[in-house]
């Protein structure tokens, strides 16, 4: 920085929403060493190095996903690279869900986190062998694969790192196992004051005895009790038994309950999101708290490198098969297609993730000292179709799509090759 130069960067002329702070309007945002160093008016382009217009496009907190799957190749087909669902998609920080258990956080620590660009969090798993690929191996998440007393060590020796604990409430377990495991997850939560993510909606099948006298649409209120203020219910829109709505298409009225009770709402996007779902619950005023993509290898295609075989192309039985490209931008589109503002939808995926995340003040905010964590999306109005996988189509009268990211002030471009394009209606 020359003599004349107060700052290393500026962002000139975006409209800047940065809830936490309560801005919302044209502002200017100036880097420093990393850090952002102001946010207002005119500020002289003079006084910075280097200067970047971003006039009409929205300039926010640096975006927070709070349903990923990183841990890469250790998670078999779930784990995908940081970076390309991080800092190459717009999205500054990542909290893995349970990939890492008690037993690989040191390799999380040393392979993910210590290597992405991207921040990485996690919640680690409350199973001793995290997010291993269990649809295919159910009876690795029974009560037997649990040590509460492992878990909390780790959890608490590693506060940096773990920001929660990961469960899951699903039918095929509750027929295995009862309400056992969840129970046990609420202990390790308890015991290390830390948040626990409860993932809701069938997951790994029921065994070849079938549903042993369990019913879906009671497991919700059987678990919320269970829980503490600040934990968190996953995929409330889930197209799979045992999610918000009812076998009878009603919201089930523990939810509100449940908010009331002090728990928070993650959407975890997707491969379990319905739009016909959603609108059941958003219209019975069921509105999330967090936006997490929930991006892995068995919703997303990631294209082979340049010049090389795509093995997976055209096999129809792999996972990938028919899996559109998708991005936490794209999830924010989703949830304005169903008729939420841009302003409800901003604070999903930065102040309030980092109020779920005991990170308030320090991430999902442009308040001057903090990281320089800024995500540039461009806004394009028109006409564009979006689709789950029901099939369902919804018409989005805007499209939001990443235009590049800053992480604690370094530039990252919006190149990731899961990132969809604009299909006009």
């Amino acid at each position: 920085m020359s003599a004349n130069t107060s700052f290393d960067l500026l962002l000139r002329g975006g409209r800047v929403i940065d809830p936490a702070a309560g801005v919302d309007g044209l502002k200017d945002v100036a880097i420093r060493d990393g850090r952002v160093a102001a946010v207002q008016s005119d500020i002289l382009p003079a006084s910075a190095r280097d200067v970047i217009d971003v006039t009409g496009k929205l300039v926010l907190p640096g975006l927070i996903d709070t349903h990923a799957h990183v841990y890469q190749y250790v998670t078999g087909r779930f784990g995908v690279n940081a970076d390309m669902v991080g800092v190459q998609s717009g999205v500054t920080t990542l909290v893995d869900q349970g990939g890492p258990s008690c037993m690989t956080l040191p390799g999380f620590r040393n392979f993910i986190a210590g290597q992405a660009k991207s921040r990485t969090l996690a919640f680690l798993s409350a199973y001793l062998v995290g997010g291993l690929e269990g649809h295919y191996y159910p009876n690795l998440y029974s009560p037997d694969c649990v040590d509460i007393d492992a878990t909390v060590k780790a959890a608490k020796a590693n506060p940096d790192l773990v920001r929660g604990i990961k469960a899951h409430a699903e039918i095929g377990g509750f027929a295995r196992w009862g309400i056992r495991v969840i129970e046990m997850a609420t202990e390790i939560g308890r015991r290390a004051d830390l948040p626990v993510y409860v993932h809701f909606g069938q997951l790994w099948g029921l065994p070849a005895s079938g549903a042993n006298g369990e019913d879906v649409d009671t497991i919700l209120e059987r678990v919320v009790p269970l829980l503490r203020n600040g934990d968190i219910l996953a995929h409330p829109f889930t197209r799979h038994p045992g999610g918000f709505v009812n076998r009878q298409g009603e919201v089930h009225p523990v939810i509100q309950a449940a908010l009331d009770k002090g728990l928070r709402i993650d959407v975890g996007h997707g491969s379990h999101f319905s739009y016909r779902l959603a609108r059941k619950a958003i219209d019975a005023g069921i509105i999330p708290t967090t936006l997490g993509a929930d991006i892995h290898g068995y919703n997303t295609h990631v294209p082979a490198p340049a010049g090389t075989p795509d093995e997976h192309a055209d096999d129809e039985n792999h996972p990938f098969a028919g899996q559109a490209k998708f991005s936490l931008v794209q999830a924010m589109s989703s949830m304005m297609a169903l008729g939420l503002s841009l302003e409800q939808v901003v604070p999903m995926v930065t102040s309030h993730p980092a109020e779920m995340l005991g990170l308030a003040g320090e991430i999902g905010t442009l308040r001057p000292g903090v990281e320089a964590d800024v995500t540039v999306l461009n806004e394009q109005r028109g006409r564009y179709i979006l689709r789950d996988n029901e099939k369902t189509e919804v018409v989005a009268d805007s499209l939001l799509q990443p235009a590049f990211c800053l992480r604690a002030g370094v530039r990252y471009d919006a190149i990731a090759p899961i990132l969809p394009h604009a299909v006009a209606a």
